[in-house]
Parts: structure tokens; sequence; C-alpha cells
């Protein structure tokens, strides 16, 4: 009882912190874009097409001397080659911005946000490259993993008649694995271009992962292993991830209610997989505390948010690249499962 008190006590303090956090980013988000230095400079732009000496092909005006300025995605030449390029707000954006922290930093003035995002450097047409990059090799650790673990149920461990395998979960793990994939694979995308677009679907990726996790959490910690049972506890938790990726895509996408949303999730199923790992006595319980805890601490990144070293790596690009050898790990325990489950229902079935 002591003990529940105590972590409830923690992860309502952790929910806190969170959402105290998330206020005082929305207070700080438009510190950049509300200087007037930096709207002057957006607001000539535009009239312009120049930031200075440099001009944008991409800055057209019709012969009004309206500014005639398409996205990216309608703009001449192969989709592929577009993705790499800007259309006229984001270039007189970017290169304000730039040249508004040169003028900070020469008064000795730290960095600040601009439109909700700390000054990033591009690099080769992506938004934030170091975040791209992790999020690639995130998919690439998830796909090795997920791959593995194919091998292993249906190539290295025992069958049923019909090539079935023993392993009750393993149907489960699969589809696992192909949503990180995806939701990974809209990670990447949407730190390289952040649009309407990219932002909703890598938001509604990681919503639905991380509503699917809690539903396996909840069906392994419990032992469910009735077809019916199953249906019985997912369908509330469906049902409820898919209104909620509704609301935000097509009425409202709410950052603070979405950040309640998926840190409740994550927070009640690593509390799952850290309490069952304690009372299962699992043999490779050592490998899901690791990822639990030291999961949580990665967290801490998304709390203490810090301007990008180099221009490159902010806290939530090293949040992701913590979570690369996490991945690793957390397939590993899988894998252990699936040999420790399969073992004890070869021995049942002799």
């Amino acid at each position: 009882m002591l003990c529940s008190q105590m972590f409830d006590g923690w992860v309502c303090a952790f929910l806190l912190v969170l959402s105290l956090s998330w206020s005082a980013e929305v207070i700080d988000a438009s510190a950049g874009d509300a200087d007037p230095r930096y709207r002057g400079c957006v607001t000539q732009c535009q009239q312009s097409g120049c930031v200075g000496q440099r001009c944008f092909p991409n800055c057209k005006f019709s012969s009004d001397g309206e500014l005639f300025d398409r996205p990216w995605y309608m703009q001449q030449g192969p989709l592929y080659l577009q993705w790499k390029k800007w259309d006229c707000q984001c270039d007189c954006r970017y290169y304000c911005m730039v040249d508004r922290e040169k003028e900070r930093e020469s008064q000795n003035l730290g960095p600040v946000k601009y439109h909700g995002k700390w000054p990033f450097r591009r690099l080769y047409g992506m938004q934030e490259p170091a975040s791209v990059a992790f999020s690639a090799l995130n998919l690439a650790m998830h796909f090795h993993g997920w791959v593995s673990f194919l091998i292993l149920i249906y190539y290295k461990l025992p069958l049923k008649d019909g090539n079935k395998a023993y392993y009750e979960y393993a149907g489960l793990w699969h589809v696992y694995g192909l949503l990180s994939l995806n939701s990974w694979f809209w990670s990447g995308v949407f730190h390289s271009r952040d649009v309407d677009l990219t932002e909703k679907l890598d938001y509604s990726s990681a919503v639905v992962l991380l509503g699917y996790s809690l539903i396996l959490a909840i069906l392994r910690t419990f032992s469910v292993r009735d077809e019916a049972t199953r249906v019985m506890v997912a369908a509330p938790l469906i049902a409820f991830v898919t209104t909620h990726v509704m609301y935000i895509n097509f009425y409202l996408l709410d950052y603070g209610w979405n950040m309640i949303v998926c840190v409740v999730m994550a927070v009640a199923q690593l509390s799952m997989w850290a309490v069952w790992a304690g009372f299962s006595k699992h043999p490779s319980r050592w490998k899901l505390w690791f990822v639990v805890f030291s999961g949580g601490l990665a967290m801490l990144l998304e709390i203490y948010d810090f301007p990008p070293y180099l221009g490159l790596f902010d806290a939530h690009a090293i949040w992701h690249a913590t979570t690369i050898p996490l991945t690793y790990i957390w397939w590993s325990f899988i894998r252990d499962d699936a040999v420790f489950r399969t073992s004890n229902l070869v021995k049942k079935a002799k």
C-alpha cells in the first residue's frame, strides 16, 4: 500500500513537471518571432524576395507586385528534388532568423525560439538534421529487432502443427514492429520538413504506437491469452486512441492535450512492465528494468529543453539518440521472452 502511494506520488509529480514545462515552453515559443527586427526582416523579404544580398528564386511576384508563393510540393521538378527546396516564406524566415541570431550573439545574448522551434542549421535541405539521422537509426534498429524476432520465432524455435508459433504473443509483437517502423519513418520525415501534413502524420503515428504498446503491455503483464478477453481489453483503448487521432487531425491539434495523453500512456505501460518484472521473476527482467528506468530518465530530456549545440543537437535530438541502444535491448528482451515462454510450453506439451 505504501509502495503504491509512493509510486502514485511520483507519477503525479512527473506529470505536473511535464505540464509546467510545456506551459513554460508555450510562453517562450514566440520570443523570436515576436522580435520587431525579425518581423521587419521577414516583411521586407516577402516584399523584395531578398534578405541582404541573398535573393530567393522561389519568391515570385505577380504583375501587380503581389507575392506568388507556392508550397514546395507544387514547385516545378521531381518531388524528390523539391523536398530539399523551400518556399519563399520559409526561406525568408530562416535567413532572417540566421541574421538575427548573429546579431544576438554579437550582443552576448542567447538563442531564442522562432515559431516554437530553436534556430537549427539546415543541412542538405533538412530542417533538423540530427533528429532526422537519429530517427533513421531508430528505424533501422527496430527493423533489425523485428526481423531477428521473426527469424527466431519461425526458424529457430520449435513450432506447433501447422507451423504456428508456441509463443502466444508473436502476432502482437509483429504488429508492434510494423507500427514502430511506421512511427520512426514519419518522425524522420517530420524533422526533415515541418509542415502541417508531416506534423500530423508524426503525431498520429506516435499516438497509435503508444496506444498499441499500452494494450500489449496489459496483455503480456496480465498474461491475457484468450482471444475474446483480448478484444474486451483492447476495444476501449482502440476507441480512445482512434478518437484522439481524429480529434488532433480534423478538429484541433492541441499540443498540451496531446502531450498529456502520450505521457499518461507511456507512464502507465512503463509502470506495468517494471512491476511485472519484479513479480514474475522473468530471467531477463534486468533488461526490462534497464529499458524502463533508462527510458524514464531519457524522458527528462524532453523537460530540460536547451538550444541546439552547433545548431544541430538539441534536447529532443539527444533523446532520439538515447532510444537507439534502448531499442536494441528492448528487442533483446522480447526475443528472450519468446524463448522463455516457448521452452515452458514445449515442456508442458510433452
